[in-house]
């Protein structure tokens, strides 16, 4: 079976064990964090996302079951007083890596973009992150000068 991306239904109860499975273990991974989501956020996770009304989220199913996922949220430019779709999590299991599955998901991504009429596609990575090579390929390219992602937790 080709991996398929669906746009994941947040009430369906697969679709959201995937979406907290895939996202845990991500943030397992060293370019997640390294450690486990804490119970409450795992627990709480698709609840938040119902709430927040520009969530979407797109999965990858295989033949093993779901091994990807895009957590986006739609965004809005000031500059192109147009949307935005921001990609907060993509995630392919490990098992799954180098098939492909991230640009799918990104392609996938970009397309509901178009579809929705936004100006362009965000996300944030770590300098370090492998991943970048595929942000790059895919189109994603870095602000002039380089911004700085920067917090204020709560």
């Amino acid at each position: 079976m080709e991996p398929e991306i669906i746009e994941a239904n947040l009430s369906d109860k697969s679709h959201a064990e995937a979406i907290v499975s895939i996202t845990n273990e991500y943030s397992k991974d060293i370019m997640g964090g390294g450690k486990a989501l804490p119970n409450h956020v795992q627990e709480n996770m698709i609840s938040g996302m119902k709430a927040f009304p520009t969530t979407m989220v797109f999965l990858t199913r295989s033949e093993d079951g779901f091994v990807g996922v895009a957590n986006c949220f739609m965004g809005y430019s000031t500059f192109y007083a147009k949307p935005l779709i921001n990609i907060h999590d993509l995630a392919v299991l490990p098992a799954a890596r180098g098939q492909g599955i991230g640009k799918k998901l990104i392609e996938a991504v970009t397309a509901k973009a178009k579809e929705l009429g936004c100006c362009k596609v965000t996300l944030e990575v770590l300098e370090n992150n492998p991943a970048r090579r595929l942000y790059e390929r895919e189109g994603f390219e870095y602000g002039d000068p380089h911004y700085f992602f920067m917090s204020k937790y709560l």
